[in-house]
Order: structure tokens, then sequence, then C-alpha cells
């Protein structure tokens, strides 16, 4: 321990200085020897590493865009070695180290916050055991000892003896019941905080092995901070669980307002988007432009929602500009599924819906019946005697000629229509 203890010394001493300068801020608040002060003061601690972080979460955050980026790439490399896993990463890998991008890139707050949590757990293990460390002198150390956190020491662990624990002025079932608290809050921060980036930040069309990996993550690690818990004191506890709740509303933060191109989150900001610039008529800030902006330049490339969302411009008349600005438009640009814009695009005729043959032949017998209703021609028999007909008026000149007068009569069995005459027969 005391070698370790000495591997982290250059950041030991930082660490137990910013608490000392924190303690003697909340020492005259509180009083200095209380669990107030010198749990605020760790909380206090763990805020300050984190917003020196925030250069490291945003260059985070731009490694993850430069990931998206690559998903068309992937989904290619699935498809055409879906049959050959090993082929798949080798090509994955590949194609990572061309781009310059790291899938790794979301580990880096947490690496980079690890030697801080160590400075840390090495300090209160320190004033658990009596000893000084970093700029905690002898009078800090009796301070910090008699601090309690909700009846639990600030150094005492879950797995501490009776004895030892009544050493530090406390009872051992506070301790317990109280670092069993913070371990379950610890963990269910974890896995919401994960949970929260699988299912809503994620673009779901492309499945890669960094994804799978991440899923896997998601249960790991709630497992591993209740397992590893108990054994950490209860002011470790107390900066794990801060900097879970302070990851957990900085990354809800990003997803409402850079959400992941897409993923649910980002059908969701659209949507919202949507509203707010068909009611102002313009894009109202920074933000909002930069996200019109990068939908604009992706041209054919952008997804379903992206596209949904210019079309729902167009709908009101307005169009999105290359600098993220939204002006009205006269001209209506409809793009289709594939991504194509289409100029005042009219409904396209549709073609006549092919029949089946018993559909032909129900709606021609239906033809038939309605024929059979209608009055009848010439050409048909009359039901009237041929007495009451006037006979037609004969040409001049007496003779019949063939073809010439009435129009013969269709006989049954034949066609209807003028017959040929037949020919004269010999006597």
């Amino acid at each position: 321990m005391d070698t370790i203890a000495s591997l982290f010394s250059f950041i030991t001493t930082p660490v137990s200085w910013v608490i000392v300068q924190f303690h003697s801020v909340y020492g005259e608040i509180f009083g200095p020897d209380t669990g107030w002060a010198w749990g605020l003061s760790i909380v206090s601690l763990v805020i300050l590493i984190r917003i020196c972080l925030i250069p490291l979460f945003v260059k985070q955050i731009k490694a993850t865009r430069a990931m998206q980026t690559l998903q068309p790439e992937m989904k290619k490399i699935q498809e055409r070695y879906k049959n050959d896993k090993q082929r798949q990463s080798e090509e994955m890998m590949k194609l990572y180290k061309e781009s310059g991008t790291n899938p790794l890139s979301s580990c880096l707050p947490i690496l980079a916050q690890s030697p801080f949590f160590f400075a840390l757990y090495h300090v209160l293990n320190g004033i658990a055991t009596g000893k000084t460390i970093g700029v905690i002198d002898d009078q800090l150390l009796a301070s910090a000892r008699k601090a309690h956190i909700f009846g639990a020491p600030l150094a005492a662990k879950f797995t501490d003896s009776a004895d030892k624990v009544a050493q530090l002025g406390a009872s051992l079932t506070d301790v317990r019941v109280v670092t069993a608290i913070m371990i379950v809050l610890m963990s269910a921060s974890q896995f919401y905080t994960q949970r929260q980036l699988m299912t809503k930040n994620v673009d779901t069309t492309v499945k890669t092995p960094f994804m799978q990996q991440q899923k896997m993550l998601m249960y790991v690690f709630p497992v591993m901070f209740a397992v590893f818990g108990i054994n950490f004191p209860v002011g470790v506890l107390v900066y794990w669980l801060t900097t879970n709740v302070w990851t957990m509303g900085q990354q809800m933060y990003v997803i409402h307002n850079n959400p992941t191109p897409g993923s649910k989150a980002q059908a969701a900001y659209l949507e919202r988007l949507t509203k707010h610039v068909t009611h102002h008529g313009k894009t109202r800030s920074r933000g909002e432009r930069a996200i019109v902006k990068a939908i604009v330049a992706k041209g054919r490339d952008r997804n379903e929602f992206e596209r949904k969302f210019i079309n729902s411009l167009t709908k009101v008349g307005l169009a999105a500009a290359a600098d993220g600005t939204v002006a009205k438009s006269e001209v209506a640009v409809v793009e289709t599924e594939d991504g194509t814009p289409v100029t005042g695009a009219a409904p396209k005729r549709q073609q006549p819906k092919r029949q089946s043959k018993s559909q032909r032949q129900s709606q021609s017998g239906t033809a038939k019946g309605a024929d059979e209703t209608e009055p009848k021609t010439s050409l048909s028999k009359s039901d009237e005697p041929e007495d009451a007909k006037p006979s037609p008026a004969k040409p001049a000149g007496g003779g019949n000629k063939p073809g010439a007068g009435t129009r013969s009569k269709a006989q049954s069995g034949q066609r209807k229509g003028p017959q040929r005459p037949k020919s004269p027969s010999k006597k």
C-alpha cells in the first residue's frame, strides 16, 4: 500500500491541498469538525476536476461524431463480410486507422480522472489509519476522523469490524446502512447513464463491435461498483457518487441539445426544432444554426429524420440555407426517400391496378346483364305481328334487287347484319 501511495504522491499532495482549502471555507460555515465541511470539500473537489475535464469531454464528443460519419462505411463492411466475423473486425480496425478515429475515446474522461480517484482514496485511507498524508497534518487528521456523514465516519468502510468503527466514534449499523445506500445509488446512476447512452443517443441502423462492448459495459460497470464499493471509504463513495451524478447530468444535456445523428434523441430534437423554427420563422441560437448547417451540408447523405425536418420546413414555405439560417422560400423543394431533391413536385400519375382473370370475368358478366336490360335494336326480332307493320315502299322499276330494300332479318344461328343473297334455283 505504501508503494502504491508513493507512486501517486505527485497527485496526492495537490489533491490533499485542494481538500484543505475547501475545508477552510466550509469550516467557517458549518464548523471544522462536521461531516458537512469535509463532505462538501470532497464534492467541490469533484466539481473542480470535472470542470477541468470539460475540454477533454468536448474532444470526446467530437471523436464520437467522427465515428458517426463512418457509419455508412461500417454498414458496407458488415454486409460484405457478414459471414466472416474475423475479417469484419480486421476491416473495421483498418477503417479506424485510416480515418484517425478511436472507438475507445469514450473512456478518456474515466481514464483522466483515475489518478485523482486513487489520490483521494489514499488520502482517506491515511485518515482511516491515522497517518498524515500530503498537506494534512495532525490537527486536520484529528478533525477529519471526527467528521461523520449521516452517522458514518468519513474514513469508515462497509467491511470494517465493529471495534474499528467504534474507534471512529460510530456504530457498525449506521456505517453499513449509509455505505449500502451510497453503493446502490452509485451503481444505479452508472447503469442509467450508460443505458441512456445506448438507448437514446446511438444510431441503431448500424451495429458495430464497439456498440456490443458498450452494451456489455452497461451491465458490467454497476456490478463492479457494487463489488468493489464495499471496500471504499465513505469519503470515496461520496466522490464517486458525485462524479456519477455529474456525468449523468452532463450527458442528458448533450443528448438533449446535440444528439447523435440517426438516434432516437435526434428524432425528438428535430421535432422540437421544427416546432420552434416554424413558430418563429428562424433559428434562434448558435447551436440550432450549427445543427441546421450540418444537415444542409450532408446533401443526399441525410438520414430519414433529417429529410423529414427539411420537408417539414418546405411545407410551411421555409428553406434551410448553407449557413444554418432559415428563410422564406416560394419554390417547394421536397426530398424523396433516397434524398433526391424534387422541385415543384406533383403527385405521380398512378397506373391502373391490374385485375385478375376472375375479376375481369365478373365485370364482363355484369356488363352482359346490363345489355340485356337495354331496349332491343332494330336487328332483333319484334314481338308485333307482321301485318301490323307498314310494308316498306318498293323502289321504282318493280323487281327486287339483291341488297336493296329492307335488310334481311337475323335468323337464329346466323350472323346479324345484311345477308348474302342466295343464288336462284334452276328449274
